[in-house]
């Protein structure tokens, strides 16, 4: 296999589509086709299944994708490397909703500025998926509720993140769970760290919870809850949304109130720019890094 090969491979499968991948790549749509049959021929294996106008990955293909994204990282890193440890290329970073909502803007208007050479790609979503994403290679870096104490990860603690639970404003003070026993409850899908947060606050403070309700984003979280519910969420992100002055926001007790947020990567791969984006947050400048596991 070549890199050009996986290039236009990995360009089909994020499009679905044989004329937008060539549309990004500047090339013939004919052309691409043919090397894509030819990719498939060496591999004995069909990469996408056609249907109509749209390509959808098979099996083999989604596995291919993996490792196709691994090994452009790591082109990246070995081209970084070379230059004198300059940044450049791609940086692959996760983040949970909230923190790339309030955190991340300007810590990304710097980064660019000072490193206008990384080509800085932005991924969000819950903890959970951000942790397979860096076991899977998808992501160089991200930023989750941890630690995430694995082998293979290692980190740096950010910043504790104040959590609040939220109700309707006309509900009482809430001491324990007891006191919003069967309300519904809105959250993130599983995998979510926050959700697993929450759940725990209601094992441990004698409540029974109510049905759960996926949502998925906080201002939604939000109009659920002003409608009658429930809702665990950093202080900071409710601070931002409308619609704050219409809930009640109830504090937790000790072991509830703050979630850190870490910066994680897997263990031996803090390229040069994973350390940039470490060097421009003075929160972690005179943190160790924390490896987890064997």
């Amino acid at each position: 296999m070549e890199l050009a090969e996986l290039r236009i491979f990995q360009a089909v499968a994020e499009t679905g589509s044989i004329a937008r991948a060539a549309e990004l790549l500047n090339r013939v749509p004919s052309n691409l086709s043919t090397r894509l049959r030819q990719l498939e021929d060496k591999l004995g294996v069909d990469l996408f299944e056609r249907e109509r106008q749209r390509l959808h990955l098979s099996p083999a293909g989604t596995v291919l994708l993996g490792y196709s994204q691994r090994l452009f990282a790591l082109a990246d890193e070995a081209r970084a490397a070379v230059q004198d440890g300059a940044p450049a290329g791609a940086f692959v970073l996760g983040s949970m909703y909230s923190t790339a909502a309030i955190h991340l803007p300007a810590m990304i208007a710097a980064y660019h500025q000072q490193y206008p050479s990384v080509e800085l790609q932005l991924q969000t979503g819950p903890s959970g998926e951000l942790i397979d994403g860096l076991l899977q290679g998808r992501l160089d870096a991200a930023l989750v509720d941890g630690p995430a104490r694995h082998d293979g990860l290692e980190g740096v603690p950010l910043f504790e993140e104040p959590m609040v639970l939220v109700t309707g404003a006309d509900h009482p003070p809430v001491h324990s769970a007891a006191d919003v026993a069967g309300r519904p409850v809105f959250t993130f899908r599983t995998g979510c760290s926050y959700r697993l947060r929450l759940e725990a606050w209601f094992a441990a403070t004698g409540g029974a919870m109510g049905p759960i309700m996926e949502i998925e984003s906080y201002h939604s979280m939000l109009a659920c809850v002003i409608a009658g519910g429930v809702a665990m969420m950093p202080k900071a992100m409710l601070d931002s949304l409308p619609g704050r002055d219409r809930v009640a926001c109830h504090p937790l007790e000790a072991r509830f109130a703050t979630a850190t947020t870490w910066l994680m990567w897997r263990k031996g791969r803090q390229g040069a720019n994973l350390k940039a984006w470490i060097a421009l947050q003075s929160d972690v400048s005179n943190v160790a890094v924390k490896s987890f596991g064997a």
